[in-house]
């Protein structure tokens, strides 16, 4: 019998770190080569882990929601071949990450290069944070190269715990904890004034009657995460406009009752995802991704439309591809297809990935008005509420009508108030026109 050491291996586009999801397998379980060990979060999407070998699992790293490093140890089996293994996520790593399953998860196969290397008594080889030196390439990722320039903190300093001395997460935010404790004195610390008493910390009471603790780990840490950067890196302009929906109900009744029956009818997104197609062949500025490493907007000729869909898990974002190429029944059903293999968890990484503009809509729920937050890189999202019939004036005169408004945010630093309002008017015409949508 011998030990094999599997590492976590490099999990593609730049991962450094992976978050531990749920576990698959406990000390003593007997796995067969691609058994599903592991389902880890990158920042990108959830990876089912697969046994690189059969064996008998002798122990597993971390639980759910802790960060592993790429190249540190995640489970050591004991095999039945001849010598011990190491399986380093290091170069000559077979592994490829194929979507397709869970949400945008992937699989990863045959991903460890099989290394004969001699293990370790305890099936690891310890390994020594870096020390900091002035004159060192510092190796992190850009979201903790970010938050460091808003802390103000030297990433000179850090020392950092993962392959070649990378800076990951759990040390950035160790250093940081370190940092502020310094600068802010403890209760402990404080000494009281001649003829004073000195302060007794209290300790805080939970409230009755009972609570539950859920630990954010998985796609909804990731939720939490991303809509925290955004809301506090991106200066948000919103904007909320009024539309007259009533020639374009007509004419979704006129053809959803051409349809087969059974055949799925039309809703408005379809339509207004076309408008908006149209619109921004007049204000590129708005379907942009602003590239922050590099201080770059980077505009996008081919529409990418993000459909804001809400799932079992949280919320994802699937795309619907080259909107500009496609038909109305064309963007309808690709629209129905990725949402529901969204929904379903079914979705690739390909298709939850890459849009450059969203599209939010909370259906009925839609409320009045509402301030979406922006699907960052992006520089603007549309956000679709309620449709209802109300009585408006036209032409001097009461009629009822049916009407939506459309509450939509845009990065200040990139769009203009001016320019967000005229996108906005020009999507208004277009939709109180249904017949513009389809001529250039």
């Amino acid at each position: 019998m011998s030990r094999y050491v599997f590492k976590l291996p490099d999990l593609g586009e730049g991962t450094v770190e992976a978050e531990i999801v749920a576990w698959r397998v406990k000390p003593g379980d007997e796995v067969s080569e691609d058994d599903v060990m592991a389902e880890v979060m990158t920042e990108k999407a959830a990876v089912e882990v697969p046994a690189p070998v059969s064996g008998r699992i002798v122990s597993t790293t971390g639980q759910p929601g802790d960060m592993v490093a790429v190249g540190a140890e995640l489970v050591v089996l004991e095999t039945a071949s001849g010598a011990a293994t190491d399986a380093s996520a290091g170069a000559g790593a077979e592994g490829a990450i194929a979507g397709g399953n869970g949400g945008g998860a992937g699989r990863v196969g045959n991903v460890a290069a099989r290394q004969a290397a001699p293990a370790a008594a305890n099936g690891s080889s310890a390994s020594s944070a870096a020390v900091p030196d002035p004159g060192r390439r510092v190796l992190t990722s850009p979201a903790i190269r970010r938050r460091a320039k808003e802390a103000g903190i030297d990433l000179q300093q850090v020392s950092g715990s993962g392959p070649q001395g990378r800076i990951v997460r759990q040390d950035f935010e160790a250093y940081a904890a370190a940092q502020s404790a310094g600068r802010q004195p403890s209760v402990a610390a404080v000494t009281s004034l001649p003829g004073t008493r000195a302060a007794v910390p209290v300790p805080a009471q939970r409230p009755s009657g009972g609570t539950e603790e859920i630990k954010v780990i998985g796609l909804r840490r990731l939720i939490a995460q991303r809509m925290a950067d955004a809301k506090r890196n991106i200066p948000h302009f919103s904007y909320v406009e009024e539309v007259d929906l009533t020639e374009l109900e007509s004419l979704r009744r006129h053809l959803n009752a051409k349809l087969e029956p059974g055949a799925p009818a039309l809703t408005y997104l379809p339509f207004l995802a076309l408008a908006l197609v149209r619109v921004l062949e007049d204000f590129p500025q708005c379907n942009a991704h602003y590239d922050a490493e590099r201080g770059v907007i980077v505009r996008y000729r081919a529409v990418h439309l993000g459909v804001a869909t809400q799932t079992p898990d949280g919320l994802k974002v699937p795309v619907v591809r080259d909107a500009q190429l496609r038909s109305l029944w064309d963007v309808a059903a690709e629209m129905r297809r990725v949402t529901e293999a969204a929904r379903a968890n079914k979705a690739t990484r390909e298709e939850l990935g890459g849009s450059t503009i969203t599209l939010t809509s909370l259906g009925k729920l839609g409320g009045i008005a509402s301030t979406p937050i922006i699907n960052a890189p992006e520089v603007a999202i549309i956000g679709i509420n309620r449709a209802v019939e109300r009585p408006v004036v036209v032409g001097g005169a009461i009629a009822v009508r049916r009407m939506m408004n459309l509450s939509s945010s845009f990065d200040h630093r990139f769009v203009d108030g001016y320019d967000a309002a005229a996108m906005i008017q020009a999507l208004k015409e277009r939709i109180e026109h249904p017949a513009t949508i389809f001529v250039g």
